[in-house]
C-alpha cells in the first residue's frame, strides 16, 4: 500500500490537484499488488489512510493541494518507545496535539501497555514499569489515536520516525497503513529558523520556549508545535497552500532562504 499511496498522491499533484475519477481508478488498478485485488475497495483503503483525498462529480481531489496552509489542521506527534527498531521494539507513549491557526483545538495522550522496558529507555523517558502497569494495551489504544488523527497533516520533530513506527504499528494490529501528508519541523527549522542545532532540546531553550519536561511524548509534542509556530511565521509569501509548504520543506536549504529574502 505503501507505494500505490505515494504514487496516487504525487499523481495527484502532477496533474495539479485533482484527475478524473476514472483515471484514479486505472491509476489503483496499474499500482495495485495483485490483479485480484479490488480497485473499489482499494480506494477506500486509501481513504482510511489518511491520504486527504474527496470524490466530487466524479473528480478526485487532493485537498491539500487547495487548503491554505492557514486552515490547516496539524496533528503533531511524538512517540517514546522502547526501543528504535519498530520490527522488535513498541510504542509505549503517544502524546499529540492539533493545532490549527496558532491554537491547539484538540489533545491526545496515553501509554501503552508493555512486557519489557529497557533501564536505559526509563533513565532517558522517566517513564517506569510501574507508569505502565495499568496503561491500555497497544492494540486497544492505538485505534483511538488513529480516530484522532483522521486526515490531519502528521507533524513531528524527525518526522520519518514517529511516521514509520506508527505506520508499522498500525499494520501490525490490522489498522493499515499512515497515508497522511507528512511534515517536518526539523526540515521547516532548517529553512525558516537561524540556530546552531536543529535538535528539538537546543530548540526548546534556543528559541524561548522553555518546555519544562523533555524526552516525553505529549511534552515533546506541544515543543514541536512551538518550533511550527515559529517557522510558519517565517514562510516566504509564495508558500500559500499546504502542499507548496509540504514541498518547501524539501527544498535545498540556500534555494529556501533565498525565497524568503
Amino acid at each position: 500500500m505503501r507505494p500505490l499511496i505515494d504514487s496516487l498522491a504525487a499523481k495527484l499533484k502532477k496533474r495539479g490537484g485533482q484527475m478524473s475519477l476514472a483515471d484514479f481508478k486505472a491509476a489503483v488498478a496499474k499500482g495495485r499488488d495483485s490483479l485480484f485485488e479490488d480497485v473499489d475497495t482499494l480506494i477506500e483503503l486509501v481513504i482510511a489512510s489518511g491520504l486527504p483525498i474527496r470524490i466530487e462529480k466524479e473528480r478526485v481531489i487532493l485537498e491539500t493541494f487547495f487548503r491554505p496552509w492557514r486552515e490547516e489542521t496539524f496533528c503533531v506527534v511524538d512517540i517514546e518507545t522502547n526501543g528504535s527498531v519498530p520490527q522488535r521494539s513498541q510504542i509505549i507513549e503517544i502524546g499529540a496535539l492539533k493545532w490549527r491557526n496558532g491554537e491547539i483545538v484538540d489533545r491526545f495522550e496515553s501509554f501503552a501497555a508493555c512486557s519489557y522496558l529497557p533501564y536505559n529507555i526509563s533513565e532517558i523517558t522517566g517513564i517506569m514499569p510501574e507508569d505502565l502497569a495499568d496503561a491500555p494495551e497497544l492494540g486497544k489504544m492505538l485505534p483511538k489515536f488513529r480516530e484522532f488523527l483522521g486526515s490531519a497533516v502528521f507533524v513531528a520533530h524527525n518526522v520519518n520516525f514517529d511516521y514509520n513506527f506508527i505506520s508499522h504499528s498500525f499494520e501490525r494490529f490490522g489498522l493499515g497503513i499512515l497515508g497522511n501528508r507528512k511534515l517536518c519541523t526539523i526540515e521547516l527549522a532548517r529553512r525558516t529558523i537561524e540556530a546552531e542545532r536543529y535538535g528539538l532540546g537546543h530548540l526548546n531553550v534556543a528559541l524561548d520556549i522553555n518546555t519544562l519536561v523533555h524526552h516525553r511524548a505529549y511534552a515533546d509534542a506541544l515543543t514541536a508545535s512551538k518550533v511550527l509556530e515559529i517557522g510558519l511565521k517565517n514562510l516566504p509569501e509564495s508558500v500559500t497552500t499546504t502542499e507548496e509548504l509540504i514541498d518547501f520543506t524539501k527544498l535545498p536549504i540556500k534555494k529556501a532562504k533565498a525565497l524568503r529574502n
